[in-house]
């Protein structure tokens, strides 16, 4: 199966399918208002990481940005389906690929399979006008990252925690890159010292990919896993305030 011209891959042996599978979003929470309560302002897009749901990143905007509208999506991919699981409700755990972190072409085609997917769904739920701004954690964040990477004429600025980047080896996976640098988009990437899910060589490799493609602020965090904690979101908050895209008040 093609979605926009990048043909799907082998079959994966973690989640069925395969990698670059055409996918779409189908389940959001928004902030008050249906998102739409504060609509002079950047709308915050929020994208989760392997085995979390929409609700994650929701919880954490009250901590960085309580005065933005919202928007957090699900992942395609169901891990585990929401219901009682005899210690009370669960949520649900979800991807948005066919392994937790894929790597070359399988990453190259699942990440332009879902950056594609969440950017028709932007397209289709938010107007034209309104700025917006990707968060995401892990998928998540490679996932924010990707979308300047398809579509960066759209996105006011980005935020990636703990992602990871494409290699873009798959014949358009990342057709923007020829343009992105010029627009110097700004871009917040944080990620601890400790972080045991993505390796230290492929986050500084990350890291300086967005210092050549971007208006970059990479911060790394001592002692930290693959997680945040209260010290970045205290650093997003003053980034999204010097780039005039939340107030910085709690």
């Amino acid at each position: 199966m093609e979605q926009h011209g990048v043909a799907a891959g082998r079959i994966s042996t973690v989640v069925p399918g395969r990698f670059g599978d055409s996918v779409r979003v189908t389940h959001a929470v928004f902030s008050r208002g249906n998102g739409r309560a504060l609509p002079t302002r950047p709308l915050l897009l929020c994208v989760h990481g392997w085995g979390s749901n929409e609700s994650d990143l929701a919880d954490m905007m009250r901590y960085i940005a309580p005065h933005n509208d919202y928007a957090s999506l699900r992942a395609p991919f169901v891990l585990q389906a929401p219901g009682d699981g005899g210690l009370g409700s669960m949520a649900g755990a979800y991807s948005w690929f066919h392994d937790s972190v894929p790597i070359g072409d399988d990453l190259d085609r699942d990440i332009f399979a879902a950056a594609t997917a969440i950017d028709d769904w932007v397209r289709d739920h938010v107007r034209a006008e309104r700025e917006v701004v990707p968060v995401g954690f892990s998928q998540g964040g490679a996932l924010a990252v990707h979308l300047l990477r398809i579509h960066p004429e759209r996105y006011r600025a980005v935020i990636s925690l703990s992602g990871f980047l494409a290699p873009a080896g798959v014949p358009g996976s990342a057709p923007a890159d020829d343009r992105l640098a010029d627009l110097e988009i700004p871009a917040f990437y944080g990620y601890g010292d400790r972080d045991t899910v993505i390796p230290k060589p492929e986050a500084y490799a990350f890291a300086a990919w967005l210092e050549d493609h971007t208006w970059l602020r990479a911060n790394q965090y001592h002692g930290l896993d693959h997680a945040v904690n209260l010290e970045e979101f205290s650093d997003i908050r003053q980034w999204l305030l010097l780039h005039n895209i939340a107030s910085g008040v709690m």
